[in-house]
């Protein structure tokens, strides 16, 4: 082995003793978790319980920066391009990491070569509700009537999850209900409350209150089962087997974090969701708690993207 070898192999083996033993210190800083869209949504609801009580875990204060625009392609990309050290990372969701990659003309990121996977926290419902005028009672009457005559569907844009929802809907059920985009969740409510619209896709938290007021009538949530907070409420999955679709949110820190640094923050995320008082908060907007390793985060992100790729290219959704 010549001088230079060696000094090389020291050197290396120096490097790597260091960042072993800063991943191991961490977190010795506060971290920034970047949610993806305004304050007030459900992402940002979730999020900041999560940091709350991740901050306890971990020992250090989380700081959540809010970092919207693009669909959640902004934040997403911000957190993509950070030092992969641990201390910046994301509150993904289904569009972060799954719809607008699929979407976007131009790919800002990749979903699985730029990130590191953390732990998926938690999964929330979306509903098919209907104004009450519409003499539709069930799933099924729904898609009889839109065989018989025009119908159209809100939702609260081009390209979101819940604009997904309904053309899986239509493409399972084989019917053709026109879509009308709303820029948010708020406008495409007050249309369907005014009876404007006849349907809706909407999240559940979202649509809660209309619906135990009477205001709207959910025909079907879009998970596999029926949501807890609403038991009466059959799942589209009922009459159309194989319907699934809902929202989530996950953690994830950018490619290159090390190992050591990821399994901390996944430790932390799974403690903090076994809490029995996180349970309960997130248990309040439907929201059911997942919190899986990191692994299994990773095979959920390709998971959703096979799912919505035909749907994405036979609906022909792209946006600049």
């Amino acid at each position: 082995m010549t001088s230079i070898t060696r000094r090389i192999l020291l050197g290396s083996a120096l490097a790597l003793g260091l960042a072993g033993a800063a991943a191991a210190e961490f977190p010795e800083r506060q971290i920034t978790l970047v949610i993806p869209f305004a304050a007030g949504g459900s992402t940002d609801v979730v999020g900041r319980i999560v940091a709350d009580r991740m901050s306890q875990e971990l020992g250090q204060q989380i700081v959540v920066q809010n970092v919207g625009g693009a669909g959640g392609s902004l934040g997403a990309q911000q957190v993509a391009n950070a030092e992969p050290d641990g201390y910046t990372i994301l509150m993904g969701t289904v569009a972060t990491h799954a719809l607008n990659p699929l979407i976007l003309k131009q790919k800002p990121y990749d979903p699985v070569a730029d990130f590191a996977p953390v732990s998926l926290l938690v999964l929330v419902p979306n509903v098919l509700a209907v104004h009450p005028d519409v003499p539709a009672q069930t799933v099924q009457e729904l898609i009889d009537l839109a065989k018989a005559e025009p119908l159209a569907y809100a939702s609260s844009g081009n390209g979101t999850p819940l604009h997904l929802s309904g053309e899986l809907f239509k493409a399972m059920a084989d019917v053709e209900i026109d879509h009308i985009p709303y820029k948010g969740s708020g406008p495409a409510l007050t249309d369907v409350l005014g009876n404007q619209v006849p349907i809706i896709f909407d999240n559940l938290p979202s649509a809660s209150g209309h619906i135990s007021s009477g205001k709207l009538r959910a025909l079907g949530v879009t998970t596999a089962e029926r949501a807890p907070s609403f038991p009466d409420v059959p799942a589209i999955a009922e009459t159309l087997p194989g319907y699934e679709t809902y929202s989530w949110n996950a953690l994830f820190a950018p490619a290159g974090t090390p190992p050591e640094v990821i399994e901390a923050l996944a430790a932390a995320a799974q403690a903090t969701m076994a809490d029995p008082a996180v349970v309960e908060r997130m248990g309040e907007f439907s929201a059911t708690v997942v919190a899986s390793t990191p692994a299994e985060l990773g095979e959920h992100v390709t998971a959703e993207m096979a799912k919505w790729e035909p749907v994405v290219r036979d609906a022909n959704v792209s946006m600049d």
